[in-house]
């Protein structure tokens, strides 16, 4: 097919377009500067799309000749990112629906059954949904959790709060489950989506692990061989926390304080697990978390290939943003501290 990858520059889209051009799709990669594609090793190997979802001639003239669209599109960190994704959402529907697109693929987060008291992250996430569903073009929705792998944003908070404090403080409220899932994983998953066959409807994709969120922290610690004690903390408002592990970790504000906030909800798969069942056949054996973990930290080249040559999707790449990385890494399996780089990060948040 003739794939409208929208985030192709960002994270899972940087890492998704060579996966569909190896599955024989064309790529329109979608971005707001498309001469931005030179700077990706897949660059010469698709058709570069001008995409801006503030402008709604740009998306009609994007999704023309497009059979499908892969839409990655969250703006967390941008004021009234509600809104703003919403009508962005409606805007592609609307786009799709006039040049009669096959089929759309979006990538969400995890829903909890009571709609009542979402976060701003999770409400958004679910008005994209229903924009899709409720159109009529065919419609798949991934709702994903944690997305382990260096570069992503809920792994990159992760690492840091690991990293640079040298005791974790845990909020009393901030104990509720998460079922991380691999980049690996969840790539397989929206190539599959692209299938011959159109899988409509939601589903929710994981790992198989489930736990809390102060044993995912744990769990970093141990595979970077930190120590790292926790301690809880009772009556710390929401906001306060959001904005002291922004401060900590030196990510988008914004980002990291709707992060935050979907913590007071169980994150993890409620209507069965799509990995294991609709899309098995795909994803085969789901990875581990502590297996995640350590493919992210473990150094490769720039453009994410390791010695031999193959791509990680773990691992770090280029195209991540310039806030991502830590102090870890794993060469030649072994785990390794620069205490360099910490101390110099210490000395500028003096």
């Amino acid at each position: 097919m003739r794939i409208l990858v929208t985030g192709s520059t960002g994270y899972i889209g940087s890492r998704l377009v060579p996966i569909l051009l190896a599955d024989g799709h064309d790529v329109l990669a979608a971005m707001r500067d498309d001469g931005k594609a030179d700077s990706f090793s897949w660059g010469d190997r698709v058709t570069p799309v001008h995409f801006d979802i503030t402008d709604t001639d740009s998306i009609d003239a994007a999704l023309r000749t497009a059979d499908a669209v892969v839409y990655l599109v969250h703006s967390m960190d941008d004021g009234d990112f509600v809104r703003k994704d919403r009508e962005a959402a409606e805007a592609v529907a609307r786009a799709a629906e006039k040049h009669g697109v096959d089929r759309i693929v979006y990538l969400s987060g995890h829903v909890p059954d009571d709609h009542t008291e979402l976060s701003d992250h999770i409400r958004s996430r679910l008005q994209v949904e229903e924009v899709f569903t409720e159109s009529s073009v065919t419609s798949t929705v991934l709702r994903a959790a944690i997305v382990l792998g260096s570069g992503s944003t809920s792994f990159e908070l992760v690492r840091r709060m690991v990293e640079r404090l040298p005791a974790t403080p845990v909020p009393s409220w901030m104990v509720n489950k998460v079922q991380p899932i691999a980049t690996a994983d969840v790539l397989q998953v929206i190539a599959a989506a692209l299938g011959e066959r159109p899988m409509p409807g939601s589903f929710d994709i994981g790992g198989t692990e489930v736990m809390t969120y102060p044993e995912l922290l744990q769990r970093y610690a141990a595979v970077a061989d930190l120590a790292r004690p926790q301690f809880r903390v009772p009556f710390v408002p929401t906001p306060v926390v959001g904005r002291a592990v922004a401060a900590i970790t030196g990510m988008p504000r914004g980002t990291v304080i709707s992060l935050v906030d979907s913590l007071h909800h169980d994150m993890v798969a409620r209507r069965g697990n799509a990995v294991t069942s609709d899309f098995a056949d795909a994803v085969g054996d789901p990875i581990g978390v502590d297996d995640a973990i350590r493919r992210a930290l473990t150094v490769t080249a720039h453009d994410g290939t390791d010695a031999e040559g193959t791509t990680d999707p773990q691992a770090a790449a280029d195209s991540d943003p310039s806030w991502a990385g830590g102090f870890v890494s794993i060469e030649d399996g072994r785990v390794r501290h620069d205490a360099s780089g910490l101390a110099a990060v210490l000395a500028r948040r003096r």
